[in-house]
């Protein structure tokens, strides 16, 4: 009893403890998310708002349906991390405005957003959204009719989601143009502003000024301490501070690019299918088995082709194979299979019925069998087409313009370019039933109808594991950075570098989808050597983490080569400034100055305040600002410029005519800072909030 009561404060603390670890244990289990593991789900952070995984991953993709849909084809890995880099940027601005405009108090009320839907200019959105696509103009009768169908449809209808997503997207951009207005509006050019610019931009000033340029300092007469380095780097902090954190690597590329073994055997392998091709009875099975790239089997003109296929299929008889040849990194070959005189374009109109609407494929083509058949019999077919079309075409009596070939999908264009003006047919495409009429057609020339099979050379198992072993054999010989440096160069393996790669980063040079290896350097730490080998394409790649640069100001020491060459003229201008001091003592005259340290002075015309530029220099902003200061016939003390170190002697200014009337003036300045704030405060809001970038975990 006595240990009991000695020892009970320890034994009570201790079961509390344990029961609180079981309490989190028990209920992170029930959750199925261990609460050591919180935050893994989520993308990032900013200003204190947590961005989920999938909602991010949500935007991303609704982005890349619409690269997709703008640009077409499909995305490679430069142009995916492109939309991941402003699909976040886009979510940072989206909360950062959100937090400033409810700050501030900033609302779109339910007025303005019925002004925005129905009033007299409505949002550019919703003007898309809902225009007529003959006039181009907003269709509030479209609006309307889209708002009743929605009020008839179930609250669980996905419908009602997207059609509240799009309210509050055009509310959003509404308060983002509030609170950029709000910005543009606070800004002001005063009347002395406007005259000093004016005289910046018209003030003309003429000198002369002599040189002494630090190249004429050989490096190596230059002796740097650490006194240099640190006074450069004191006064010139704001230029170190990194506003997001970044890795530097090394590599080495062992290269498993196809040989010429693997070249001959792929030429090899398609001068066999040649034969094959020759014989075949169903060319588009052929191609559809064979091919690496899958097209359909069109007719082409000349100069579409590949030109070694092209300058030989129009005089080909058909049934003529060609090749095998090479072009873009691929071995070809090719089968004509017809030439035929054929026209330049073809103006048409259609009936498109959905087989969806009319109970399957089978009644779809009835219907049009049937619509064929009355547009015979003398029946419109610009009445028929409204009444019975689906498409945007039905508007203008089934009219589809006139358009060349590669307009429209393969079965319709063989229908409407095959046949002969005021042709009637029914064609099935994947988007439906067609009522066809070849209203006119223009132009005459030769066409082909060519199958192409096609096969990419690339490297054999041989050359891949070849490439591989020597890549491990070089990963097994190195144990640390040193060891790394050490055996690439005694196997004269070039060393390439990679520096200040950011975690959102998906180029590097040399490399192909280099992703996985910048994922790799930011879990590393500097001097770590990879832990295994990388395929990245056709190269395999070992690589040592060197340096690492946190976000926020970066120290001395990971700056020192950086600003070496700074500090280096810093030094040389405090003894070029040192000739330049004692040839001023005594010197009356810029040529006098010149004289003593054997030069000659350059005189130098009509230079402006505004653009600080000396001609056949370079820009010299300190060496032009001291101009502008200057009394004529005056001598300057030595300037250290950005070439060398200067003395100036000012000939004359010209004035310019007084400036009258700021209006203008003052509206130039004004809108050109209105055109900066839009970018710059968002610049600000990103700068003052603390922003967490996870991305890399996911991308």
């Amino acid at each position: 009893m006595s240990f009991l009561r000695n020892r009970a404060g320890i034994i009570l603390v201790g079961v509390i403890g344990l029961a609180i670890v079981a309490f989190l244990i028990g209920d992170a289990v029930r959750l199925g998310t261990p609460f050591w593991a919180a935050g893994q789900s989520e993308v990032g952070e900013v200003a204190g708002e947590k961005i989920d995984i999938e909602s991010f991953k949500a935007k991303v993709e609704m982005n890349e349906a619409n690269f997709r849909q703008q640009m077409g084809g499909n995305l490679n890995p430069q142009m995916s991390s492109y939309i991941i880099e402003n699909t976040w940027n886009q979510t940072i601005s989206e909360i950062l405005v959100q937090k400033e405009v409810k700050r501030l108090g900033l609302e779109v009320g339910k007025t303005e957003l019925n002004d925005m839907l129905f009033g007299k200019n409505p949002h550019p959105q919703v003007a898309q959204a809902f225009g007529n696509p003959q006039t181009g103009q907003f269709d509030k009768t479209q609006l309307n009719t889209f708002l009743n169908n929605l009020s008839a449809q179930p609250a669980t209808d996905p419908i009602h989601k997207q059609w509240n997503d799009f309210l509050a997207s055009i509310k959003r951009d509404r308060l983002f143009q509030k609170y950029v207005n709000l910005v543009q509006n606070s800004l002001y050019v005063t009347s002395l502003e406007a005259r000093e610019d004016y005289n910046q931009r018209n003030r003309l000033a003429n000198f002369s000024y002599v040189s002494l340029d630090y190249a004429s300092l050989p490096d190596n007469k230059v002796t740097l301490t650490d006194a240099d380095y640190q006074e450069y780097y004191n006064e010139n902090k704001n230029r170190f501070k990194n506003k997001e954190e970044s890795r530097s690597f090394e590599y080495v590329i062992f290269d498993a690019s196809p040989s010429k073994a693997d070249s001959a055997a792929i030429r090899s392998a398609m001068t066999k299918l040649a034969s094959d091709f020759r014989s075949t009875t169903n060319d588009s099975l052929f191609v559809s088995v064979n091919a690496e790239t899958k097209a359909p089997i069109t007719y082409v003109k000349k100069g579409q082709l590949d030109p070694a296929i092209d300058s030989v299929a129009f005089n080909a008889a058909v049934g003529t194979v060609i090749g095998p040849v090479y072009s873009n990194n691929a071995f070809k070959i090719a089968k004509v299979l017809d030439v035929r005189m054929s026209p330049d374009s073809v103006k048409a109109s259609h009936i498109l019925i959905n087989p969806a609407a009319e109970g399957g494929a089978a009644k779809a083509k009835a219907k049009g069998d049937s619509i064929l058949n009355l547009i015979r019999s003398g029946s419109s077919f610009a009445q028929l087409a409204s009444k019975y079309g689906t498409d945007a075409s039905k508007d203008k009596g089934g009219d589809l313009g006139t358009f060349g070939r590669g307009a429209m999908i393969p079965a319709f264009e063989e229908a409407v370019f095959n046949g002969s003006t005021g042709d009637l047919k029914v064609v099935t495409t994947q988007f439906g039933v067609h009522v066809i009429r070849i209203d006119k057609q223009v132009g005459s020339s030769k066409v082909a109808k060519v199958a192409v099979v096609d096969k990419v050379v690339t490297s054999s198992n041989e050359t891949q594991q070849a490439a591989y072993s020597k890549a491990s054999s070089f990963l097994g010989s190195v144990d640390n950075a040193k060891n790394f440096d050490e055996k690439a160069e005694s196997l004269k393996l070039n060393k390439l570098v990679a520096e200040n790669v950011t975690a959102s980063q998906s180029a590097v040079s040399g490399l192909d989808n280099p992703r996985e290896l910048v994922r790799w350097a930011y879990e590393a730490e500097a001097g770590d050597v990879s832990e295994k080998v990388f395929e990245l394409g056709n190269s395999y790649v070992v690589a040592k983490l060197t340096d690492v640069r946190e976000k926020g100001t970066l120290p001395l020491e990971q700056v020192k080569k950086q600003i070496e060459g700074q500090v280096r003229n810093r030094v040389k201008a405090r003894m070029l400034t040192e000739q330049l001091s004692k040839a001023l003592s005594g010197a009356s005259s810029i040529d006098q100055v010149a004289q003593k340290v054997g030069k000659k002075a350059t005189p130098v015309q009509n230079v402006v305040f505004a653009n600080p530029i000396i001609p056949g220099v370079s820009q010299e902003n300190k060496v032009v600002g001291t101009v502008f200061g200057l009394a004529p016939r005056k001598l300057s003390k030595p300037i250290a410029g950005e070439s060398g170190v200067y003395v100036v002697a000012v000939s004359s200014f010209s004035n310019p005519a007084p400036l009258t009337n700021t209006v203008n003036q003052k509206q130039q300045l004004s809108e050109s800072l209105q055109q900066r704030a839009q970018g710059q405060v968002f610049e600000v809001l990103r700068d003052k909030a603390e922003i967490i970038d996870n991305r890399i975990r996911f991308f």
